[in-house]
């Protein structure tokens, strides 16, 4: 992987593994910053990021089903009796566009579209790619992961992109082209706004050119923190 090539040109064998891993977190300028996608996906699966070739008569075809199922989805999904439209928080939102794309994409002749299955053999709705599109004919497999942002975002420095390299539940299998389409929104007036939601535009990005850079933090559930033999003092309310 990446980062354990790094550390281990980086650091004498001879030190703990948390003590190389330490400072070379710690570069981040030098190390972190500006890694392209493609290289992460080589490292941690084995696959290769494809990139979207315009003169490809299979990309043009698949770019054009997907065109044609976003402009759909924008359209179901602003329609005042819309499931969305009873939803305030945007986070739960996404999974009906994942869901309406997945519907119409495979009602497209010679595309087949699913949840992707992990390297477990299961379906897994959490987690980078969202949606895996097969051209039957060519067998070319396409990444595609639906984003929701607000007009004026895109801009904005907010982490909108994770991926969290794991065996068991990884889902890139494929040699395939990976896209995003991002769905922007209007924004709603307060927190619980009862106005409706209403998408305006959207864009499908190839992501062979895309760069990450990595956020390292150090976690811990409340079962690791509150263990009785480390608690030195209690109370309880009246």
């Amino acid at each position: 992987m990446l980062a354990s090539a790094a550390i281990a040109q980086s650091s004498p064998a001879s030190k703990p593994a948390v003590d190389q891993l330490i400072p070379w977190l710690l570069d981040e300028d030098r190390q972190l910053r500006g890694v392209p996608f493609s290289e992460v996906i080589f490292d941690t699966t084995g696959k290769k990021v494809l990139r979207f070739d315009s003169s490809n008569p299979v990309d043009q075809h698949v770019a054009k089903a997907i065109s044609a199922a976003c402009d759909e989805t924008m359209k179901r999904l602003n329609a005042p009796g819309s499931a969305i439209q009873n939803i305030n928080r945007i986070n739960e939102v996404s999974s009906h566009f994942e869901d309406t794309l997945r519907e119409l994409l495979n009602a497209t002749p010679d595309l087949r579209c699913d949840f992707p299955l992990t390297a477990e053999g299961k379906v897994q709705r959490s987690g980078y790619p969202d949606l895996r599109i097969v051209n039957m004919e060519s067998k070319r497999v396409f990444y595609l992961d639906p984003k929701l942002y607000a007009a004026g975002s895109p801009d904005s420095n907010f982490r909108t992109f994770y991926f969290e390299p794991k065996k068991g539940t990884n889902k890139v299998l494929d040699d395939a082209v990976h896209f995003i389409v991002g769905f922007e929104h209007e924004p709603r007036e307060g927190r619980f706004a009862k106005t409706m939601w209403k998408f305006t535009r959207w864009n499908l990005v190839d992501l062979s050119q895309f760069k990450v850079k990595l956020k390292a933090e150090f976690q811990a559930s409340n079962r690791d923190m509150y263990r009785p033999e480390a608690i030195v003092a209690t109370g309880r309310g009246e």
